[in-house]
């Protein structure tokens, strides 16, 4: 038995990173994987000190996704829908987390494991990652991370890879959407933190504001999308940080931001 925590989580400075802790299991989406993320993107959400979340994983790969073992345990309707409410519940707090969630992608990502990846608002990847949806492979087809999948590539590229179970590279990913970089393996760590450094540097509220409108819009009609985001912007204009960054623009100074 590992009674080692499923989840690890460090702080240096700003930054909170999460790290998934079942390098043995492939850090498989078990239900206490899931439930020890949960619990931890629960209580970052209410920590105004961390303004980035780094998503990580110990061992060989980044996530496989769902326990399929776990799974074959209980061969339930009513097990396998709980499961599943579980993992999407998950999925949903990361977008609705009000910090970014950037991903560090250094081995495979299958199944859940690429929901993970497209769920989070950023990726980096490794030159060694590869990404698949490979549930068709054992008969099941991918159907939650459909959902992630379809909003970060187009509908072609994401069915192809539903249908087909194949795995693409990190540098397709790239190229479909799915990933934000791709860099070795030696810089996977120092393209992180500077994608860190570069959001921390901006004003919290415009950033957690952001967030949550991007999300929110993606849903809408373009009329009514409009209408959120002029909303959204004029509430944000009325923050001190955004008063401050115009004033400084227009006097051609550096912002000074309070942290």
């Amino acid at each position: 038995m590992n009674d080692a925590p499923y989840v690890l989580r460090t702080d240096t400075g700003a930054v909170a990173t999460l790290t998934l802790n079942r390098g043995e299991r492939f850090n498989a989406l078990s239900e206490e994987m899931l439930a020890q993320l949960s619990a931890a993107f629960k209580e970052i959400a209410d920590d105004q000190a961390v303004r980035v979340v780094v998503l990580a994983a110990n061992g060989k790969a980044f996530c496989a996704g769902h326990d399929l073992k776990q799974m074959q345990e209980s061969p339930t309707e009513k097990y396998y829908k709980d499961l599943f409410q579980q993992c999407s519940k998950l999925m949903l707090a990361i977008q609705k987390l009000p910090q970014p969630v950037i991903a560090r992608v250094h081995g495979l990502a299958t199944a859940a494991g690429c929901q993970l990846v497209a769920m989070c608002d950023l990726a980096v990847a490794s030159e060694q990652a590869r990404f698949a949806v490979s549930g068709i492979n054992v008969g099941l087809f991918c159907a939650t991370p459909a959902v992630a999948l379809s909003r970060n590539v187009s509908r072609k590229q994401a069915m192809e890879m539903l249908l087909t179970g194949d795995f693409i590279d990190a540098q397709t990913a790239l190229q479909r959407g799915l990933v934000n970089r791709v860099v070795s393996a030696d810089e996977l760590d120092a393209t992180v933190n500077e994608l860190a450094a570069s959001i921390i540097a901006k004003p919290a509220l415009a950033i957690s504001m952001g967030k949550q409108l991007f999300y929110k819009q993606l849903e809408m009609g373009v009329e009514a999308a409009y209408q959120l985001a002029g909303q959204t912007m004029a509430c944000n204009m009325m923050d001190a940080s955004a008063q401050e960054g115009v004033q400084a623009f227009i006097e051609k100074r550096v912002p000074a931001w309070g942290k």
